[in-house]
């Protein structure tokens, strides 16, 4: 790759040889391509550290999102972490926020929210949110069972439990269900947290960070 880099830019260097500023930034270019095998041994580090799940690993057009929460009591200070993978095991982005008060089941249903929503920028960007197969794995029942069997039914009830009820953290809901809708294919999938999942422990180790460092 580095090779391929250096002989367009040694072109583009010959075509403006006149230009000064062109000249300038060609330059610029080829110093940031000797940085080319540092960067890739990061990215081929990473792909090794988070081996991606066999729903995503080679599958066309696929992207797995990992999401988690974290609260310091039940209410208390709690936040969540996200990253994503793309079909190749490249790491496309990482992330993490701190809520408070809040509870354990709101922050893992941030955690989805927000990584469903980054990773749609990220589509978007590309051009290729229409076309993604998305997976996203949480260690909580919480919101995978929740966003695939209960929100249908509260729904069809005006946003209501069987029993009547308003259920507990509707605005966060509402939010998963309505980025849930925007993606075309999207599944939830639960992992078992705190079993050495790699994905699943660097989320909450995210989320953790960033409660130590909000100095809760």
């Amino acid at each position: 790759m580095r090779k391929q880099f250096q002989k367009t830019l040694n072109e583009l260097y010959q075509a403006f040889k006149e230009d000064v500023d062109a000249v300038e930034a060609v330059d610029y270019l080829l110093s940031k391509v000797n940085e080319l095998p540092e960067i890739e041994a990061k990215s081929n580090a990473l792909k090794e550290e988070f081996p991606l799940p066999n729903e995503v690993r080679n599958n066309d057009d696929s992207f797995a999102v990992f999401s988690d929460g974290a609260c310091r009591g039940n209410p208390g200070p709690g936040s969540w972490g996200v990253m994503a993978q793309d079909k190749t095991g490249l790491v496309i982005f990482e992330s993490s926020g701190v809520d408070l008060p809040t509870t354990n089941n709101r922050m893992e249903l941030e955690g989805a929210i927000q990584g469903l929503v980054l990773l749609k920028d990220h589509l978007t960007e590309l051009g290729v949110f229409n076309q993604a197969k998305v997976f996203l794995y949480s260690d909580s029942k919480y919101v995978v069972d929740g966003i695939s069997k209960w929100v249908e039914s509260w729904k069809k009830r005006g946003w209501k439990k069987a029993d009547k009820k308003v259920p507990e953290n509707i605005e966060q809901w509402k939010q998963l269900d309505t980025i849930n809708n925007e993606y075309t294919d999207l599944k939830f999938l639960w992992v078992k947290g705190h079993t050495g999942h790699p994905q699943n422990e660097h989320c909450d180790a995210l989320a953790n960070l960033a409660l130590d460092e909000s100095g809760y």
